[in-house]
């Protein structure tokens, strides 16, 4: 019962098929009779010239044969475009060629008008050419917006960066018959681009002469209603000026999908822009990772990541999940947030073999099970208490956590086997100046003291600053305040933070971790953060990517430092030195040393006064314990928000 089902698209096919080439054979026969009664037309007819039926109908058969071994049969009309009208110059080219020498051959061209080759060759491509053209035309509706385009529905649209990236939207655009946008200019940040067209569509100025194309458009009936950013190379200020000058000019700024992000749904849809958001303003060019020796770190071991429902470690399931693990730990303390990434993953195509735990990093024996049951190989410890106001008022908790859990996940390694552990770091240990801040750089030099051991595991620590969007982060608050109608609450107009967002820093953390597995000691990985990000420039971004404008529309309120805050963070102690890894984005550095002699004497009773509450010791021990800790003045001040 299957094959009438399989033949009949089959056959259907061969009907098309049959139909373009009885049109193409026909078309090669009146481009001959074409070019003869053009001769004749011109120079009048010898009285001893008959009709040439002949040589038509040899015509006729060599372009049959040329045409269909040189696939001209198999375009499809509906998407003729160039590469067709260069397979067909090449089609009729070569079957005028082939015919030529035949028809010597058989009649010594004797009564055959040889100037009438010349006549052929133009007209064969025209009759070949235009049929296919006017198709094409004529299914996707595009005579019928040249007919209507005073009533023409599309929003008219100035592209930005005239990029491969802008032709395809021009031409994708002009051929969807559903198309959403009608393409009305370009602009392009390359002066030599301006006065010149892609597709007909006209540079009108630079960037930054958005004011003057607006207008010039503005006389001519075609005022744009949006500006689509068509390239990623288009980034940080240029965006930015883009933005600000949009919000001027009550137009929206939008930015085409990565090619990447496209999915196979109906080709309309595809072209559907995004807003602009943060990353966009970010201003750092795509780095170029190394992802076959990512894939060779992580396929075919058993992964264990700790903090698995948070945004770090979340990101890094998500990514290590398609570089196929043998098998993917998720830990996490929280029940909720356990529950959603192992569903988030679940949804994924090709899901890797994946056990859930739920226990604290804090609990040895709970910890020894998860390590005995399910032997790890890597290790990624994300867990942490991160929110510095919240550890601040909180120290015992976020000493626990970042520092007895620390010290126990890589005592379960070393005790298990495991061949790694990365620590996911954060540039507030750098001279801290909070609890938080102070415990993770203490648990940077836990890893340290393991590594001295000189025996497996392996132990590395990568550093980087904010994360977009990550939980407890100023983005989040932002928006939930934008929300309510603000204001926006900044702690000062100088802070600056380095940021970046989820998928660059799990990618490059993972970069470093396949770096790493050729490394000696403890190395320390820096991620570049590109330069320091204003809060107070963030948070009018923020306003303006909603469409309003900060100061009238939405407030700005300097609120003051939270507890445990500085002014400017740090990636790096001076003594640090990072250098280039040969990998873009990531840094190496040598590891500040530490006082191991008095780490192995203190850490003890820092713990103890950890558990007992005994704030007063403890944060004493920790001072003793990292040097340049520096509590701020306000760190006893209440409230997180």
């Amino acid at each position: 019962m299957a094959e009438p089902a399989a033949a009949h698209p089959a056959g259907r096919l061969n009907w098309r098929i049959l139909s373009v080439a009885l049109h193409d054979v026909a078309m090669a026969g009146i481009a001959m009779e074409a070019a003869l009664w053009l001769r004749y037309q011109t120079y009048g007819a010898p009285q001893e010239v008959f009709f040439l039926w002949p040589a038509t109908l040899l015509f006729m058969a060599v372009a049959a044969a040329v045409f269909y071994f040189q696939g001209l049969y198999r375009g499809i009309w509906l998407y003729a475009s160039m590469s067709d009208a260069l397979a067909i110059l090449k089609a009729a080219t070569l079957a005028i060629l082939v015919f030529l020498p035949l028809l010597f051959a058989l009649t010594r061209l004797e009564n055959f008008p040889r100037s009438a080759i010349l006549l052929l060759w133009p007209l064969l491509v025209a009759l070949l050419s235009g049929p296919r053209m006017l198709y094409r035309y004529g299914k996707d509706g595009s005579f019928a917006r040249v007919l209507a385009r005073g009533g023409d529905a599309r929003v008219p649209v100035l592209l930005a960066d005239a990029s491969d990236e802008a032709d395809a939207f021009i031409r994708e655009m002009g051929r969807l018959r559903q198309a959403s946008y009608r393409v009305v200019g370009l602009i392009d940040d390359k002066p030599k681009r301006v006065g010149r067209d892609i597709r007909g569509v006209r540079v009108l100025g630079g960037l930054d002469d958005l004011a003057q194309v607006v207008e010039r458009l503005s006389r001519e009936g075609d005022r744009p209603q949006r500006v689509i950013v068509t390239s990623s190379r288009l980034q940080g200020e240029a965006v930015e000026r883009l933005l600000a000058a949009g919000e001027t000019l009550g137009l929206t700024l939008a930015r085409l999908p990565r090619l990447t992000e496209f999915t196979p749904t109906d080709q309309a849809a595809r072209w559907q822009t995004r807003p602009i958001d943060l990353e966009d303003l970010l201003g750092r060019p795509q780095r170029v990772l190394d992802r076959e020796a990512m894939r060779r770190r992580i396929a075919g071991r058993r992964v264990l990541i700790t903090g698995a429902g948070g945004t770090i470690g979340g990101e890094l399931a998500r990514q290590i999940a398609v570089l196929e693990p043998q098998r993917l730990l998720l830990l996490d303390h929280s029940e909720h947030a356990l529950y959603q990434i192992d569903q988030e993953l679940g949804q994924l195509p090709a899901q890797p073999p994946r056990e859930t735990w739920l226990a604290d990093i804090r609990d040895w024996d709970r910890l020894n099970q998860v390590f005995r049951e399910g032997r790890p190989q890597l290790v990624f410890h994300a867990a942490a208490c991160k929110h510095v106001p919240l550890v601040e008022l909180n120290p015992e908790e976020g000493l626990l956590t970042n520092v007895l859990g620390t010290r126990n996940v890589a005592r379960a390694c070393r005790q298990h086997g495991s061949d790694s552990m990365v620590l996911i770091s954060t540039d507030k240990a750098v001279n801290p100046a909070s609890v938080m801040g102070a415990s993770k750089r203490l648990a940077e030099l836990l890893l340290q003291r393991e590594a001295e051991a000189g025996q497996p595991p392996r132990f590395a620590t990568v550093r980087f600053g904010n994360v977009l969007g990550s939980t407890g982060s100023v983005v989040p608050l932002f928006q939930r305040q934008l929300a309510a109608g603000g204001p926006l609450t900044v702690t000062d107009r100088s802070t600056t933070r380095y940021f970046m967002t989820q998928r660059e820093a799990v990618e490059l953390v993972l970069q470093a971790t396949a770096l790493a597995a050729e490394a000696a000691g403890a190395p320390l990985y820096l991620l570049e953060m590109g330069e320091p990000v204003a809060i107070d420039r963030l948070a009018r971004q923020i306003v303006r990517l909603a469409g309003k404008q900060p100061d009238l529309d939405v407030a700005i309120a300097y609120v003051g430092l939270r507890p445990g805050e500085k002014l400017h963070e740090e990636l790096f102690y001076p003594d640090e030195a990072p250098a280039p890894t040969g990998v873009p984005g990531v840094l190496r550095a040598k590891p500040r040393a530490g006082d191991m002699a008095m780490l192995d004497s203190l850490l003890p009773t820092l713990l103890r006064t950890a558990e007992r509450g005994e704030r007063a010791e403890m944060l004493a021990l920790l001072r003793a314990l990292v040097p340049g800790y520096a509590p701020a003045a306000h760190s006893q001040r209440a409230g997180v928000a």
